[in-house]
């Protein structure tokens, strides 16, 4: 089966081309330099030379300060760009699994979202990634939208200058004594690799529609920066920050934690609990450091 990785080059589409691969498909990793979303014509000569049974879009434009300041662009690449992706995925009879976010609800809630429950955006990221489900969902009928939350990976993240939550808190651990995190905001972190996992299990099954895909349990911030200092034995002083220490340029859902009622009705759940996770990531973060000093 071919299998085509929109985003290829991504902190998630390296995975996902990664995990497609291991499974024994043919897979196609697109960067920008080979397909533009936004562009209609540009999805439809690239996917119609591939012709793939598969498309995975981990694309999306999804610094939020810049989405903030360049609706226009952000509507292009996650509103627009999914639609063209849903309608030639369409047209070739392929199925489409469109990554979406957590950060389509607003976080009033204070429970864990399920796939039935109303999403509110509270920004332009969030207002733009919606609409690129609607588009998908109305688009192509052999869909998977699959929402995920605070996901760290392996690959660096060049929408946030290469450094995950993990490695951004390792980083400081060194250049200073004290830290204060957030805690305040409960999201669940998930690793790309689990993600990965994740779409391929849903590729084989025909059960199309909406999905949460997160790890299990949730976290503040500041929990997840404390796990990781204990789990990597990290000597630093860390305090959660003062309510209004840190203000948000743009506002962003307090409580975000995604529920994957839809995988567990289907028994198609992968995910274990978010620290399994970390856990799992560090042992491997720790491997390849001792590859490269060898």
């Amino acid at each position: 089966m071919k299998v085509a990785v929109i985003g290829g080059n991504g902190q998630l589409g390296r995975d996902v081309s990664s995990a497609f691969s291991a499974e024994g498909y043919a897979v196609t990793s697109l960067t920008h330099d080979d397909l533009e979303v936004s562009s209609l014509e540009s999805v439809r000569t690239s996917l119609g030379a591939l012709r793939p049974e598969v498309v995975v879009n981990t694309a999306a434009f999804h610094n939020v300060d810049k989405c903030e300041a360049e609706p226009g662009l952000a509507f292009a690449m996650n509103g627009i760009g999914a639609r063209n992706l849903g309608q030639v995925t369409g047209e070739l009879g392929a199925t489409l699994l469109h990554i979406s976010t957590d950060y389509v609800f607003d976080g009033q809630k204070g429970r864990p979202y399920v796939e039935e429950d109303l999403p509110i955006p509270l920004n332009v990221y969030g207002n733009t990634k919606l609409s690129g489900e609607f588009f998908v969902r109305s688009t192509n009928p052999r869909h998977f939208v699959v929402r995920t939350s605070a996901i760290y990976g392996e690959n660096p993240c060049r929408a946030k200058g290469g450094l995950n939550f993990v490695e951004l808190m390792l980083k400081l651990s060194k250049e200073r004594k004290e830290l204060r995190v957030v805690d305040d905001e409960f999201v669940t972190p998930t690793p790309t690799a689990q993600i990965a996992q994740q779409l391929v299990a849903l590729s084989r099954s025909s059960d199309y529609g909406l999905y949460h895909a997160t790890a299990e349990g949730s976290c503040s911030w500041y929990e997840f920066a404390a796990a990781i200092f204990e789990l990597t034995k990290t000597n630093i002083r860390l305090e959660p920050a003062r309510p209004g220490e840190f203000p948000a340029k743009v506002p962003r859902p307090k409580y975000s934690v995604l529920e994957n009622q839809a995988l567990k009705i289907r028994s198609l759940n992968v995910f274990s609990h978010w620290k399994e996770g970390l856990e799992n990531y560090l042992v491997r973060r720790a491997q390849i450091a001792s590859l490269i000093s060898a």
